[in-house]
């Protein structure tokens, strides 16, 4: 169990009274006061206005690595790294530079914090949010996705509250050079990082976007495999189970194509887990995949009982992804893995079907992933319902967007109006639900909340809504931030 949830004061105030109520009791003394440093960069935005650099270059810790061309007029992108500790509770032990990008517009705009909860690229997009309030960026990568990684890595400290404290840093870094609106957003594992952030830190953002970001109860939660079992017609259903049988009953002509391909178009190997377990874990993937990326035009498309070897391989190729199991890909996303393995919780798959033809049931779980022993790093079954609670009870100025389909939305957070916060479904959208892709009514709403929590005038929000409709045609590509894992790692 993590240090801020095993010690049983912490745990018993968040249990009586929600994350909010403990305010942050387990941060380390640097966390709580300014440094003499920082305190003169704040004084550097009330002279006359130096330039951005100048400002960045004069905050403790930061590293400006390079400023890249200019994304747009007006417009000015940075890739820095930020000194951190890998332990916050222990600042004067190891250390490492977190990786982040900053994209400006002006100390007045708004900022948006925004994570995709993995590696980043450092080449410049919008999130959804810094397009449609035409604010500031700063990008950050979570710990312990290469660069950003401590070396050498004590995996006991890649935890949502030392995540959190990551954030927490670089708010209080940052906040003297933009003192106005500051507004968290990520996708997915992204929105799940904003939110857990909001647990430990309430006040460092004033709000947060959080795209289809669920919450999980164990690392084989069955309620997924309960949501998935009423999409699409029982039609559709059969046959992506027959599917899945006929790739497994077949594993002689499968596997060999399935090595084959995966080498020729993504250069994979699955020395890790071996191509026998890397074809069943990727066909129990299927039906979770097909709905999170997918929609019900490619029900017509599933290869029928008796196709070709390379008509089933590629369709699961086009479903899930021959990089997803292989080395590769499992080592880039340990990181993950470990946190599902241990935190964040993960989905149970759909097996009765194949049994007669599965070799490793229920053998897909996130600890099966990660490529080290992970013996000495068991669940936390607390972690995520009190983070669920303080969102439900506490979250305040939290707009929350699923997709109606999107087998992640059965694990969606609740939130109370009563916070001034919301939860609006993409109606059969799946997880690239966007706030742009709401129905009109429900995306007045987000904008208008959205605009009245950054602190723009009220005819922003009419500006607001004409970047929505044109979001798909800007000039530079505007995301929620969503990974993408079907065709391999993000590479920069």
């Amino acid at each position: 169990m993590s240090r801020f949830f095993g010690r049983p004061a912490v745990l018993a105030c968040a249990l009586a009274l929600g994350l909010q109520a403990c305010g942050g009791s387990e941060l380390p003394p640097e966390s709580i006061t300014p440094s003499a440093p920082e305190v003169q960069a704040q004084s550097l935005t009330q002279d006359a206005a130096p330039d951005i650099l100048a400002q960045l270059q004069a905050i403790p810790g930061l590293t400006v690595v390079q400023e890249r061309p200019a994304p747009a007029p007006g417009v000015r992108l940075f890739v820095l790294t930020y000194d951190q500790p890998a332990d916050h509770l222990r600042p004067n032990g190891t250390r490492f530079q977190q990786r982040m990008t900053l994209r400006y517009r002006s100390a007045e705009a708004p900022m948006v914090l925004a994570s995709t909860g993995y590696g980043i690229s450092t080449s410049s997009f919008q999130m959804e949010p810094t397009f449609l309030l035409q604010g500031n960026q700063l990008l950050v990568e979570h710990r312990f996705f290469e660069p950003s990684r401590p070396q050498p890595a004590d995996w006991r400290l890649l935890s949502i509250e030392q995540a959190a404290a990551d954030h927490h840093r670089i708010v209080q870094a940052f906040k003297p050079l933009f003192p106005g609106k500051w507004i968290s957003t990520g996708a997915s594992k992204g929105g799940m990082t904003s939110l857990y952030h909001r647990a430990f830190f309430p006040r460092d953002v004033d709000a947060t976007v959080a795209y289809v970001a669920p919450n999980s109860y164990g690392t084989q939660d069955p309620r997924y495999v309960k949501f998935l079992s009423k999409l699409g017609t029982p039609e559709c259903r059969e046959d992506i189970r027959n599917f899945q049988r006929e790739v497994l009953a077949r594993r002689a002509e499968t596997e060999p194509v399935f090595q084959a391909t995966g080498a020729a178009n993504y250069g994979s190997t699955y020395d890790f887990l071996g191509v026998d377990k890397a074809l069943e874990f990727s066909t129990l993937e299927v039906a979770f995949a097909f709905w999170q990326y997918g929609d019900a035009s490619l029900c017509a498309s599933i290869p029928q009982p008796g196709a070709p070897a390379e008509a089933l391989v590629g369709f699961l190729d086009q479903v899930v992804g021959l990089s997803y199991m292989s080395d590769g890909g499992l080592d880039y996303y340990a990181a993950y893995e470990f946190q599902a393995a241990t935190q964040l919780g993960s989905y149970a798959s759909e097996e009765g079907h194949l049994r007669g033809v599965q070799r490793y049931p229920r053998g897909y779980d996130p600890r099966a992933l990660v490529p080290f022993d992970m013996r000495p790093y068991p669940f936390n079954p607390l972690a995520m319902p009190l983070v669920e609670g303080w969102v439900k009870a506490f979250g305040e100025r939290i707009l929350l967007v699923y997709g109606e389909n999107d087998p992640w939305s059965t694990g969606a957070f609740s939130v109370s109006a009563r916070n001034d916060s919301y939860r609006f479904y993409e109606p059969g959208g799946n997880h690239g639900a966007s706030i742009t892709r709401l129905p009109e009514a429900d995306q007045a709403v987000a904008l208008e909340r959205l605009r009245t929590w950054a602190g723009l005038p009220a005819q922003s929000t009419a500006e607001m809504s004409l970047r929505a409709r044109s979001a798909k045609s800007s000039g530079e590509p505007v995301t929620t931030g969503v990974v993408d894992r079907r065709r391999g790692p993000p590479r920069d």
